[in-house]
């Protein structure tokens, strides 16, 4: 039984983390909203088995088994073990000790079920090893590129640390428990480990169940609290990104009219139609995008969505051809931006402008231009992140508000615009070559 000092302690810490947990959530929520309309509603069908194909399934993470399969190891231990996590909030809401075993008795489910929670939890201690190992010893080229220094590297390590923590937490709260209740639990890891605590006195035993029961609901309250200031709040966003992701995989790559652009070339077509109407107050739109607010709220949720796996960059020509390009940084850099943006308006107000901007001060033009647009970053995202629509939208404002482009882009323009084609011969001209043959 927990004491009334410890059930009182356990409902503080609780009510704090998940207020702080909300108001951390309802600002990243705000942001993604601050994004353009875009309706992503239709085909529900598709949009549901998209996400249990890609998010629950991790369908695209098996394209190299190695670390698919150490990941699945800690995503199925991290989904399970949420059922042990229940009966903890119970027993530290209602004092009782293990609520499962002892007021709703389920006997060897109860045991099956916790067995079943150690022995992946084993799997997940051994993947964690491995990740990093993976992270720290391997090399592997894509951990080590310019955007992974500082914090990035930081951060794809602490989430192990905490992992190794809660299995620590996990371990010692049952196997103490098994020791003290002479193994009737019948728990499977447990039962090996017991021999560790073998000669213990019951005051010992019970110290160390009660630091295992507290480490681990309190690295899980923080990891929650954690979650948003870290790449691994993809553990929840990836269910939202794939299920609103693009559907048609058969035009990977279709770049998407701007209808204010469309509708000026139907009038250059067709110079007798009616001119729309227009509201001589509004605003002059802008073509692309050049801060957040102008992206979509789905080029938004893909950058919170961003693992940082670089999977997209080390697909990338341009990167894998020393280009500063990296699809990977771009969404690191709008995710930036987006807090950015909230912290100025929470010391300064809504209206504040710090003078900058997603386009030039987060993302260079360098990098824009060096983009092939071949679609390799999308393909290779497991959770169905797009760099490419952010790349695009940025460099439509780049050469359309700004005419900043190359001179060779400029030529092909004019070629496209005169000739209907990107050579400088008009399209009747271009086949006369073969009438010499």
């Amino acid at each position: 039984m927990l004491s009334l000092f410890q059930q009182a302690l356990f409902m503080v810490i609780t009510f704090f983390a998940f207020y702080f947990c909300y108001s951390k959530y309802k600002e990243i929520y705000d942001n993604i909203s601050q994004g353009k309309a875009e309706d992503r509603n239709d085909n529900p069908k598709q949009r549901l088995k998209n996400m249990l194909l890609l998010a629950f399934g991790q369908k695209k993470m098996f394209r190299n088994w190695i670390p698919a399969v150490l990941h699945l190891a800690i995503y199925l231990a991290f989904v399970i073990t949420q059922i042990e996590l229940i009966e903890i909030f119970i027993d530290g809401l209602t004092g009782i000790h293990r609520f499962f075993w002892s007021v709703i008795p389920l006997g060897g489910f109860y045991t099956f079920m916790i067995s079943t929670i150690e022995l992946l939890s084993v799997f997940a201690f051994i993947a964690t090893l491995a990740f990093l190992a993976r992270r720290n010893l391997l090399k592997i080229p894509r951990f080590h590129m310019d955007e992974m220094t500082g914090w990035p590297k930081l951060d794809g390590n602490l989430i192990l640390y905490g992992e190794i923590a809660l299995l620590i937490g996990i371990f010692s709260m049952n196997t103490a428990d098994m020791v003290l209740h002479n193994g009737e639990y019948g728990f499977l890891v447990s039962g090996w480990l017991m021999p560790i605590f073998n000669g213990f006195s019951d005051g010992l035993l019970q110290v160390i169940e009660r630091l295992g029961w507290w480490l681990h609901i309190l690295v899980v309250l923080a990891f929650l609290n954690y979650l948003p200031y870290s790449k691994h709040l993809h553990i929840l966003l990836a269910f939202p990104n794939a299920y609103f992701g693009d559907l048609d995989d058969t035009v990977k790559g279709e770049m998407k009219n701007m209808p204010r652009i469309t509708e000026e070339i139907k009038l250059m077509m067709n110079p007798d139609a009616p001119m729309p109407e227009e509201d001589p107050n509004a605003e002059l739109a802008a073509f692309g995008a050049k801060d957040v607010e102008d992206l979509t709220w789905k080029s938004l949720l893909d950058a919170y969505t961003c693992t940082e796996c670089g999977r997209c960059s080390a697909a990338c020509p341009a990167s894998q051809t020393g280009k500063k390009l990296s699809p990977r940084r771009i969404m690191m850099a709008t995710r930036d931006r987006m807090e950015d943006k909230a912290k100025n308006k929470e010391l300064h107000g809504e209206e504040h402008d710090d003078g900058k901007s997603l386009l030039h001060d987060y993302i260079t033009v360098e990098e824009l231009r060096a983009c092939t647009t071949c679609n390799a970053c999308v393909q290779e995202c497991p959770v169905s992140i797009n760099p490419l629509n952010i790349i695009l939208d940025l460099r439509r404002y780049l050469i359309l508000d700004e005419a900043n482009s190359p001179e060779e882009w400029n030529l092909m323009f004019g070629n496209m615009e005169n000739n209907g084609a990107v050579w400088q011969f008009a399209a009747t001209d271009r086949d006369k070559w073969t009438q010499e043959l």
